[in-house]
This record gives C-alpha cells, sequence and structure tokens, in this order.
C-alpha cells in the first residue's frame, strides 16, 4: 500500500507539471515551498494561478473520484455476490445523468451547483426506487437479494434511459450541453468540489474498513455469515447506501465515467487476495492512480482533449467482456 501512495503523489506532481503550459520541477518546488511555509518565493503569478486554480482542483477531484468509483465497486460485487457488479448495476448513474439533463434542460446551469446538486438528487431518489423495487419480506437473506437488486436497476435504468433520450429531443440548441456531460469530464473543477469528493471518500473508507471483516463473512454465503453472528441484513443495507452515495456523489461532479467501479477490484484481487481489509484501501489507491492517468493523457497529452468517459469506455468494454465471458465458464 505504501508502494501504490507513493506511486500516486508522483503522479500527482507529474500531472500538476504537464499541460499546454509546461511547468519546470523547480517552479512546481517553489510553489509548493510557498503555499506551504508561506515563504514569499520567487514565484511567477502566472504558474500559481495555473496550478493551484486550473490544474490542481481537477486532479484532486480526479483522484478522489476514482478512488470513490473504485470502493463503490468493491462493496458492491461483495455485497451482490456479482463479479460483474459496479456502482452502475443499480441503475445510479442513470439517476444522476437524468437528474443532470432535467437542470439543463431547465436551464439552471447558470448557478454555480445546480447540475452537479440535480444528479445527485436523481442519484439518491433512483437508489431508493430500486431498493423499494427489490425489498421483499419473504427473503431470508435480510429482504435483499442479489438478483433482484440487480434487475430492479437494470429496469429503472431502462426507464431513466428512455426519460434521457426524450429530453434531447426537447433539448434543441442544448442538446449538445447534454450529451458533453453524459460523457464524463474533469474541466473546470473547483476546491469547494475538492472538499464534497475527498469528504464523502473519507467516511466511505471509515464506514467500510470498520465492517471488513463482516464483508468477509458476507461473502461466504448468508447462511455461513448470520451462524457466524453477522447481522447480514443491517451490514447489507449500510454497505449497499455507502456504495451508491459514494458512486453519486462521483457521478454528480464528473458525468457518466464507467468501468472504473468494475476493473480496479478484479486487478487488486490479484494482488492483495479476497481480504477486504487490504482490498479496499489499495482498489481506492488504484483507482485513484488509473483515473488520474486516463485524465492526464487526454488533457495534456493529445492533441486534443476528449471526455475521460469516452476513454474508460474504450478501454474497459472489451475487459468486461472478457469478465462476462470467464464468469460465464466458471
Amino acid at each position: 500500500m505504501l508502494l501504490f501512495s507513493f506511486l500516486l503523489v508522483g503522479m500527482v506532481i507529474a500531472s500538476a507539471s504537464m499541460g499546454y503550459v509546461d511547468i519546470g520541477p523547480s517552479d512546481l518546488a517553489s510553489l509548493i515551498k510557498t503555499e506551504i511555509f508561506n515563504d514569499p518565493g520567487p514565484v511567477d503569478a502566472t504558474v500559481k494561478t495555473i496550478v493551484m486554480d486550473v490544474r490542481l482542483p481537477r486532479i484532486l477531484v480526479c483522484a478522489a473520484v476514482g478512488g470513490a468509483l473504485a470502493l463503490s465497486g468493491v462493496l458492491f460485487q461483495g455485497i451482490l455476490l456479482n463479479p460483474l457488479a459496479d456502482p452502475y448495476t443499480l441503475g445510479v448513474s442513470a439517476g444522476a445523468a437524468f437528474g443532470a439533463c432535467v437542470a439543463i434542460l431547465l436551464s439552471l446551469g447558470a448557478t454555480l451547483v445546480s447540475v452537479p446538486l440535480s444528479a445527485f438528487t436523481g442519484a439518491c431518489l433512483t437508489l431508493f426506487a430500486v431498493m423499494f423495487l427489490s425489498f421483499s419480506g419473504s427473503n431470508k437473506g435480510g429482504g435483499f437479494s442479489s438478483n433482484s437488486l440487480i434487475l430492479s436497476g437494470i429496469i429503472v435504468a431502462a426507464i431513466l434511459s428512455a426519460g434521457i433520450s426524450f429530453m434531447k429531443y426537447l433539448a434543441d440548441d442544448q442538446v449538445s450541453a447534454i450529451i458533453f456531460w453524459l460523457m464524463g469530464s474533469f474541466a473546470s473543477k473547483t476546491w469547494g468540489e475538492v472538499a464534497l469528493t475527498w469528504t464523502v471518500l473519507g467516511a466511505g473508507l471509515c464506514i467500510s474498513l470498520f465492517f471488513a471483516r463482516d464483508l468477509n463473512l458476507v461473502c461466504l454465503g448468508d447462511r455461513s455469515a448470520t451462524s457466524l453472528g453477522v447481522d447480514t441484513q443491517r451490514v447489507t443495507l449500510i454497505l449497499l447506501v455507502t456504495g451508491s452515495l459514494l458512486a453519486a456523489v462521483s457521478v454528480s461532479v464528473s458525468g457518466i465515467i464507467g468501468f472504473v467501479g468494475l476493473l480496479v477490484p478484479h486487478m487488486v484481487r490479484i494482488i492483495t487476495g479476497p481480504d477486504h481489509g487490504r482490498l479496499i484501501p489499495v482498489s481506492i489507491l488504484t483507482g485513484s492512480l488509473l483515473l488520474l492517468g486516463a485524465d492526464t493523457i487526454t488533457r495534456a497529452v493529445l492533441p486534443h482533449e476528449i471526455p475521460i468517459g469516452v476513454l474508460t469506455a474504450l478501454i474497459g468494454g472489451p475487459v468486461f467482456c472478457w469478465i462476462f465471458k470467464k464468469s460465464q465458464e466458471i
């Protein structure tokens, strides 16, 4: 885990120095010294504006969203006992997209928080709808079953996707704004969004680590977990809400970014094994590294910036097909 932490710090520094305006290591070191020790060193005002007001908020939000999506994927795959589960399985992304489209269609985008707040509201309402549809008092596993949750998520997501298509039809001049938001981007992030995403990620990490042992036992099956003293209904509900809120906040600030929550847990299990006490923190660091690396490529390496959701879908889609095919052969 220490190695991944050092790699993430190195990635943050490298990403902050790359872009349309290259910033040398000496300028970056002087800026860091000035900001940390309040030392009025020889820092160019333009460099300070680029790093502190443009690049660093984007980098930190990107790292937090990558970690939150990865953690959400770990929780969903553990709770649902399904290797294909991720934050989008329950329709949370479709709910957030629907909320954002409503805000854009009603021209609420002029205010700073209207689109993210509307997306977050849509994601939470979708989660409650999915949980209401899937809840069954006759289920001995605690009211929620893996199959009913996934089927409910697919049904609600299909309805919301039809609603999004209808709003695109009505949007006229605003349809380009809707499409751009749906493709995902970290452009124009603020320090307020940095505080929001890292606060939610920190809370999600604490809750997940607290229930890591219980989650290990839940992965053995409801009967085994119950016989070992785990309240499966309580653990499932808490971790389900935690994972969904992590995904909802991530989608509300960055748009639709798929496959991070699906792929990262599978990659990290090869290194750490199935123990969630090690899987959770390493998955967060790996998710941050991967998404920050992809965002740096789209922002600073490619000749024209492309939405990061497109890049993650192009890479993650084939891997998703491989995991699906492999799961059928087991």
